[in-house]
C-alpha cells in the first residue's frame, strides 16, 4: 500500500520512526511528511534512510509534478504520528499552509491521527471540540496513552507505542482488501517501435493510468504483475513489475504471465504499425534529401490474441482511447473494437492535443462483452482504477 505518515513537531516524533519501519518491514510503500517544527526533534536523514524514500518536508518542492495533491490523492492510507495540538487545531479548521495540511485536504484515503501531547493540553476543551469535529468528519484516533510524558510529567497525553498505531491504520484499510488472494496482470505505458538508435515511433500514453490501476488493485490485496512500456513515472516500488521497449515485446511478456493470471488489465497503448526495416546508423537528412517515406507492417494484435488462449474464468479487459465526436460516437467505436477484439470488457476513454494522455485525472466508459455500460468514472486516475476494479471485482467467479 501506499502510507503517508505525517510527523508533527512534539517530542513523541522520535517514536514515530518505529511506525515508519514498522510499515516498511511489512512491504509498504512509505512517505514521510515531517512539518518544520518535527525536524527540530529527528532529522531529514532519519526519515529518508528508515522510510527509503525523500521526505516531504516543502510545499514549494517538485511544484510541476503537484505533489502538494499527489501525495494524499495516492494515498490508501494517511497516519499523523504524533498529532499534536497544534495539528488537531489546524485539522479541524481546514488549515493547509504546508505540505502535510494540503496533503489530508486532497485525500480520501483513512486519516489516523495519533495524539500526543501534556495532559493539560490534551483536556482542554478546544483541545476536545478540535478532535470532536475531526471524528464527526471521519478521522479515526488511536490514543493517546496514560503514562509517562517529558520531564516528570505523567499522565493521559503519552503517544501509543508503534506497534498499536500501524495496528489501528491496517486494520482501517483490511476490510477493504476485497481483491485479496486475486491475481491481476496490468499493462501500462506506451510500446515504441525504433526507426533507428536515435528515433521511434510512439504514442503520448504516460502510463499514469496503468499504474493507477496496479497501486489501487495492490492496495486492496491482489497479486499484482505490472508490464509497463514507456511511462512518465518511476514504477511502484511494491509492485512486481518489469518494462518492455515495443509491442513483441510486451506481447512476450504478456502472454509469458497470462497462465498464471486471473485478470488481464490491457491498459497500455500499443502501437498498431511498425518499420519493416530498422537502420543500423542514424538517419541522417543529409542522405534522405526533403522527404524520408517509411513503410510500415502490422504489429501483432495483443488484445484480439488473448481470448482464445484464455482458461474458464479468465477475465480480459482492454482499453479504447479514441478520438470520438461525442459520448454516442465512443459507444459506437468502443462496441465495435469490442466485438472485434472478443474481450470480457473495454474501458473507453477521448483522447485528444490536451486530454487523456499524460492527465492526472480521466473520464472512463465501462462496457461488457453485450455492449452494455456497466461504469462511467470521472476523477483521479485512482479514482477511475478503484471503479473499474469495484466492476471486475462483481464479475462472477466460476464454480470450482
Amino acid at each position: 500500500m501506499n502510507i503517508v505518515v505525517g510527523v508533527t513537531g512534539g517530542i513523541a516524533a522520535y517514536k514515530a520512526v518505529g511506525v515508519v519501519r514498522f510499515l516498511v518491514r511489512a512491504g509498504h510503500h512509505v512517505q514521510v511528511i515531517a512539518t518544520e517544527h518535527a525536524l527540530r526533534f529527528v532529522g531529514a536523514p532519519t526519515w529518508e534512510a528508515i522510510s527509503r524514500n525523500p521526505l516531504g518536508a516543502d510545499l514549494y518542492t517538485d511544484v510541476s509534478e503537484v505533489r502538494h495533491v499527489a501525495l494524499g490523492q495516492r494515498a490508501d492510507l494517511v497516519i499523523i504520528a504524533p498529532a499534536t495540538a497544534n495539528t488537531l487545531a489546524k485539522l479541524a479548521a481546514g488549515i493547509a499552509d504546508d505540505l502535510l495540511g494540503n496533503t489530508v485536504l486532497a485525500t480520501r484515503a483513512p486519516v489516523l491521527l495519533a495524539p500526543a501531547m501534556h495532559t493539560e493540553m490534551w483536556e482542554n476543551a478546544a483541545t476536545r471540540a478540535n478532535l470532536a469535529t475531526l471524528r464527526g468528519r471521519g478521522f479515526h484516533v488511536v490514543g493517546p496513552a496514560v503514562g509517562q510524558l517529558t520531564g516528570t510529567d505523567s499522565g493521559a497525553g503519552r503517544l501509543s507505542e508503534p506497534e498499536e498505531i500501524v495496528a489501528a491504520g491496517l486494520a482501517l484499510v483490511q476490510s477493504a482488501r476485497d481483491l485479496a488472494g486475486r491475481r491481476i496482470l496490468i499493462t501500462a505505458g506506451g510500446t515504441r517501435e525504433p526507426l533507428d538508435p536515435v528515433r521511434y515511433l510512439g504514442n503520448r500514453s504516460s502510463g499514469k493510468q496503468g499504474i493507477a490501476l496496479a497501486e489501487a488493485a495492490c492496495a486492496r490485496g491482489a497479486e499484482v504483475s505490472l508490464i509497463a512500456a514507456s511511462v512518465d513515472e518511476a514504477l511502484p516500488t511494491h509492485v512486481r513489475s518489469r518494462s518492455v521497449g515495443t509491442a513483441a515485446e510486451l506481447a512476450e511478456a504478456v502472454h509469458e504471465e497470462l497462465p498464471a493470471t486471473e485478470i488481464v488489465i490491457m491498459a497500455a497503448a500499443v502501437a498498431d504499425y511498425r518499420p519493416v526495416r530498422v537502420s543500423e546508423t542514424k538517419i541522417k537528412k543529409e542522405d534522405r534529401g526533403d522527404t524520408l517515406t517509411l513503410e510500415l507492417e502490422k504489429n501483432p494484435d495483443i488484445l484480439a490474441s488473448l481470448p482464445p488462449l484464455a482458461t474458464p474464468g479468465q477475465i480480459i479487459v482492454g482499453f479504447a482511447a479514441e478520438t470520438a465526436r461525442d459520448r454516442a460516437h465512443l459507444l459506437e467505436l468502443g462496441r465495435a473494437k469490442l466485438a472485434r477484439k472478443d474481450c470480457d470488457y473495454l474501458c473507453l476513454n477521448v483522447v485528444g492535443w490536451s486530454d487523456g494522455f499524460g492527465a492526472d485525472h480521466n473520464t472512463v466508459i465501462m462496457i461488457d462483452r453485450a455492449g452494455e455500460i456497466r461504469a462511467e468514472a470521472t476523477g483521479s486516475k485512482r479514482e477511475v482504477a478503484d471503479a473499474i476494479l469495484d466492476v471486475l471485482l462483481a464479475h462472477p467467479r466460476p464454480t470450482p
